[in-house]
């Protein structure tokens, strides 16, 4: 399916890498071809969208970059940005397949069954193996942080903390590799191997590709029902399952981690209560722990009835993004905090990539553990982050940080 879909210019491919979790819809859901588009920039993005699922009401697969803030709050973005996806883009797909259940659907705009049966001898003809990594030069990582330049600003954002400007920010590096010749479809494929993820995605637009290991849900609405999962908590594997229990054990009495869950539940909670029936936001499960191949994580669901009497489909989205886990609290001012301390834009890195359906269900990642490159330009992208709190210790959030961009580094051979 990954080497079929490679051949389309646009194409999404999303895959939960059979994690056996609550709320998943599909095992695997791709899309390819393009019957209509629309790419858009901070300003009208959410309304334009809108109309154009109106107009449409089809599937439609696509993207939000993390730059929407500038339309749903009174922000800038002033860093450089070297992949350059679109604010957000989405498009209705020439074909879909879905697997469930050992099961392949085929279906699309122009269905019939000769165009299902010709797609399907199409898959069967297709190479069963993705081709191997094979990079042009070995990869020269740099990066606007270094360790002394993020400890200092950690420094610097614990001060905020400290005298009441905020109480929670998300703080982001990115590492990049320029002038660097790689197959995305390839390094995806070794990705998902070292670190696969309930909320894998391979994204191509055009020359600028998304390889997604991410683990957290942003939002799903499966009829009327809206839940978020956000993230925040996170330990190393162990080497022995004893050891991973103790670590399972040790994160879930964590209290700063528990602390800086329990604070983006609460925000997840008011940006839902936005467009949520009066009363119906809840905590389904507070501070689970969940297994992943380089850590554990914890986990939160919060979950609510969305009011369609008064709010459009995407007004979910417009009133929930950027998602809290990515940001902070007050969300306002952590974003003004992130564009001040930050040193590149964060682009399609904690945005969302994702689907809704012609009924109105969606479902959207967090689009982190991701490696982003523009094929044109030859420039690679990677980013991680850690949240900080008053009770932060900066040496900790840069190993964190290093934790979480180990998989990719590995990917790289780094």
């Amino acid at each position: 399916m990954l080497n079929w879909a490679n051949q389309f210019n646009i194409c999404c491919f999303l895959d939960n890498n059979q994690y056996s979790l609550p709320y998943h819809q599909y095992e695997v859901l791709l899309a390819v071809g393009r019957v209509a588009n629309i790419q858009c920039a901070a300003g009208q993005a959410f309304s334009t969208l809108q109309n154009f699922y109106n107009t449409q009401k089809d599937w439609l697969f696509g993207h939000f970059a993390y730059d929407l803030k500038n339309e749903v709050a009174p922000l800038t973005s002033a860093h450089p940005d070297g992949v350059g996806f679109d604010d957000l883009h989405f498009f209705q797909p020439e074909i879909i397949l879905t697997i469930q259940h050992n099961k392949l659907s085929i279906g699309g705009w122009n269905y019939s069954e000769a165009m299902c049966t010709n797609v399907y001898q199409s898959l069967l003809a297709m190479p069963t193996v993705v081709a191997e990594v094979h990079l042009s030069v070995t990869p020269q990582l740099q990066n606007h942080l270094n360790e002394a330049a993020y400890i200092k600003a950690v420094e610097a954002l614990q001060h905020h903390i400290h005298i009441g400007d905020c109480y929670e920010v998300n703080f982001c590096r990115e590492n990049f590799c320029a002038d660097l010749q790689v197959n995305p479809l390839a390094l995806f494929a070794r990705l998902n191997a070292v670190s696969p993820a309930p909320s894998a995605a391979y994204y191509r637009v055009n020359d600028r590709y998304l390889l997604c290991s991410s683990p957290e849900r942003y939002v799903q609405k499966v009829g009327n029902h809206i839940i978020s999962q956000p993230i925040k908590g996170t330990i190393h594997r162990g080497n022995t399952a004893l050891e991973d229990a103790a670590l399972r054990d040790e994160l879930r009495h964590n209290r700063k981690e528990r602390a800086e869950n329990v604070m983006v539940v609460d925000l997840v909670r008011n940006d839902l209560s936005h467009v949520a029936q009066q009363g119906s936001v809840h905590v389904a499960e507070l501070c689970g722990i969940y297994q992943f191949p380089q850590v554990h994580h914890m986990i939160s669901t919060v979950a609510a009835e969305f009011d369609v009497e008064h709010h459009a489909l995407f007004d979910i989205i417009r009133h929930s993004f950027p998602m809290g886990s990515m940001t902070g609290a007050p969300k306002l001012r952590v974003m003004q905090l992130i564009e001040q301390y930050e040193r590149s834009r964060r682009g399609l890195y904690s945005g969302a990539v994702g689907y809704v359906d012609p009924q109105g269900n969606m479902d959207f990642n967090v689009v982190i553990r991701s490696i982003l490159y523009n094929a044109a330009d030859r420039y690679l992208s990677f980013q991680a982050g850690s949240a900080i709190t008053f009770y932060s210790n900066p040496q900790s959030e840069w190993e964190e940080c290093l934790l979480k961009a180990k998989g990719m580094r590995k990917v790289l051979g780094i």
